[in-house]
């Protein structure tokens, strides 16, 4: 769907000047500079200045690998802090609303909680799967932005691609659809539907396949009018330098991160067919991510007895339609040869 960007943007931030450091304000032609403008310690470490406020190195390296215009890329510190922005810069507080479908990713709610914004839920079919009509029947002028995840957490599963696209083309707000664990799926990505229409944002993020959770790095990728307004009310300097540099390397070893996934992938695989075969697991759901899900007969018991054993899963069962589950991450081949001795040895 094409919409008007700035007609779903607060008005309030339209008008917002942004702050800008000195640095911005003059071209550098790859002249060597003394920089005296921004107070820092002159003596070089290698963290003694500031980072560069737009990421312009490491966007480029991202874009070409995305297939995307450096000016369709936002980068985040994680993406908690993009899901925090876009609700923030779209959403008047005590007025517009966020539309979720639980289970789903729990820092939406979050989010839009903190900064004093509606959350109108649609929850999922017993299938795990989206209420289409229901959705957009539930929204209305005031529905700034679905919050849709695929392949979802805590459930594992993708969602239809046509189910996907009749919302982008229908919700008259803005579709963010959070792809965390898009490199585990089957499924390619949604990047290319961008073109086609300006209500669509896409965030994937450097936490899981490519391994750097500790270093808070993620993206979303947009209308190039709104990546422009959120540059704009971002604070100036939300990745530091010592991301970037991670992000550059790990950009140059994609082949390693596939690898990985590979392991990870056949890891998921065996582990399945294991939970499938024990008399307390009721169900193990189809997975496209990094972790399973099962549902046991009963979950409090058996989470208590895994950490009795000196393994940390999560306890999903408070999640809409997750009762009597767990949340199985998948580690390394030997951690995995771990869990599977634990688990056969648990008692009813």
């Amino acid at each position: 769907m094409k919409i008007d960007v700035n007609r779903m943007l607060r008005k309030s931030l339209l008008e917002l000047m942004p702050y800008q450091s000195a640095r911005q304000e003059f071209v550098n032609e790859g002249r060597k500079m003394i920089l005296l403008d921004a107070n820092e310690n002159p003596f070089e470490t290698p963290v003694n200045r500031y980072p560069d406020p737009l990421q312009t190195e490491v966007k480029k390296a991202i874009a070409a690998i995305k297939n995307v215009e450096i000016d369709q890329l936002y980068l985040s510190n994680g993406s908690d802090e993009f899901i925090s922005q876009i609700i923030m810069g779209c959403c008047e507080p005590g007025e517009d609303q966020i539309m979720i479908v639980p289970p789903t990713f729990g820092m939406y709610k979050v989010a839009a909680t903190l900064h004093g914004v509606g959350v109108r839920e649609v929850p999922l079919t017993s299938t795990f799967q989206l209420d289409v009509e229901a959705i957009l029947q539930a929204a209305d002028q005031k529905t700034k932005l679905l919050f849709i995840p695929t392949p979802n957490n805590p459930t594992g599963n993708s969602f239809d691609p046509y189910d996907l696209k009749t919302l982008v083309e229908n919700f008259k707000g803005f579709v963010v659809i959070d792809e965390a664990y898009v490199e585990f799926a089957e499924a390619p990505s949604v990047l290319s539907w961008l073109h086609e229409h300006s209500n669509l944002i896409v965030c994937q993020t450097f936490s899981k396949a490519q391994g750097m959770a500790g270093a808070r790095l993620g993206m979303a990728f947009a209308d190039k009018k709104l990546i422009s307004f959120l540059n704009r009310i971002k604070a100036p300097y939300n990745i530091n330098s010592l991301t970037l540099d991670v992000a550059l390397q790990k950009l140059k070893e994609q082949n390693i991160v596939q690898a990985q996934v590979a392991v990870i992938l056949k890891e998921r695989l065996r582990l399945e067919g294991v939970l499938q075969n024990l008399s307390w697991v009721e169900t193990c759901f189809p997975s496209d991510a990094n972790f399973l899900l099962i549902r046991v007969d009963d979950s409090s018991h058996r989470y208590k007895q895994l950490i009795s054993k000196g393994i940390v899963v999560r306890n999903s069962s408070k999640n809409v339609g997750c009762e009597n589950t767990l949340r199985i991450s998948l580690g390394t081949p030997e951690e995995n040869n771990t869990l599977i001795e634990v688990l056969s040895t648990l008692e009813n």
